[in-house]
């Protein structure tokens, strides 16, 4: 099994109703510090823990003095609702923002942060440092490429869409599967990433799932975020917030081109475009990696997160 270098604390913030989840890794006897707290958010179908490897592979000389918090997302990990509160049934973008910018508020208030999202978590990261220009010190998008530009005639068939999967929701039709022990999560998560090492898999699963009283382990994901977003995606809508963004930013991806594996007809160089309209934007590649690429090679993205963060 692997073993944590920097082990978390866990914190529950209250949210917009919810009970927010919260991992906090600090060095022991940490002092107050002027340092700007490093933020953590994962990406869809994850959670905080994902981040450990990477954060384990930090130097020692980065991380003393420096607080580093990630939360898991509404729906994800253990950031639940309140007792009696009303079953959620679909998720919308706008919310993650809300809920950073409370969460900011709440462990860095009046202080810019260095901001680090993977995936869904990276375009959560992208679109708030636009709104939020001064709250953010440093940018590190990890493959949050965005979504492909969509056009007015898919509205219609969309929003059909949207409602169709909403009624297969209450079926019990979109369910997550459940496993027989957390071996089985283990195994699946190695089958998504082969990359994955069988002791980080299996430190992984006991944090990405909780069993239930049968002794079933089911992922800690709501399955509600699987629905269609209703909304189209706005290209232009996100360009024009990137233009705003006003810290340095470091835009990071896989050697493996993961846009081409999922095969939507948006390309690595129509993302490349995109950057171009972030003022201060770098492009860093990691190697032999995948999507996951904080799972594959945390310590080459620690380094480079290091010397861009400085």
């Amino acid at each position: 099994m692997y073993k944590e270098k920097r082990p978390s604390r866990s914190e529950f913030v209250p949210i917009r109703g919810l009970h927010y989840h919260v991992q906090i890794w600090e060095s022991p006897g940490q002092a107050a510090t002027s340092v700007a707290p490093l933020v953590l958010v994962h990406g869809w179908m994850d959670v905080a823990a994902s981040y450990q490897f990477m954060v384990d592979a930090l130097s020692d000389a980065f991380a003393a003095g420096r607080t580093i918090i990630a939360p898991d997302w509404r729906g994800f990990g253990l950031t639940t609702a309140p007792e009696n509160g009303a079953k959620v049934d679909n998720y919308w973008f706008p919310d993650y923002l809300a809920d950073l910018d409370l969460l900011l508020d709440h462990y860095a208030p009046g202080q810019a942060v260095d901001l680090v999202g993977h995936s869904m978590g990276g375009n959560v990261a992208m679109i708030y440092s636009g709104v939020r220009p001064e709250r953010i010190r440093k940018l590190v998008n990890l493959e949050g490429f965005g979504l492909p530009a969509s056009k007015p005639s898919q509205a219609p068939r969309r929003y059909g869409k949207w409602i169709d999967e909403l009624k297969s929701l209450q079926r019990g039709e979109m369910d997550l599967k459940a496993y027989d022990d957390v071996g089985g999560v283990a195994r699946r998560l190695m089958k998504t990433n082969p990359r994955l090492s069988e002791d980080k898999a299996s430190w992984l699963a006991s944090h990405w799932a909780r069993p239930d009283a049968a002794g079933k382990w089911h992922i800690l994901g709501d399955p509600a975020h699987k629905i269609t977003s209703a909304m189209l995606y706005r290209a232009d809508e996100a360009l024009e917030i990137y233009r705003h963004i006003s810290a340095p930013t470091l835009a990071v991806e896989a050697s493996d081109d993961s846009l081409a594996k999922w095969g939507q007809g948006y390309t690595l160089a129509e993302y490349h475009d995109r950057l171009k309209q972030v003022p201060k934007a770098e492009v860093a590649v990691i190697q032999d990696a995948g999507h996951m690429l904080h799972h594959d090679q945390p310590e080459q993205l620690a380094s480079l997160i290091e010397g861009f963060l400085g």
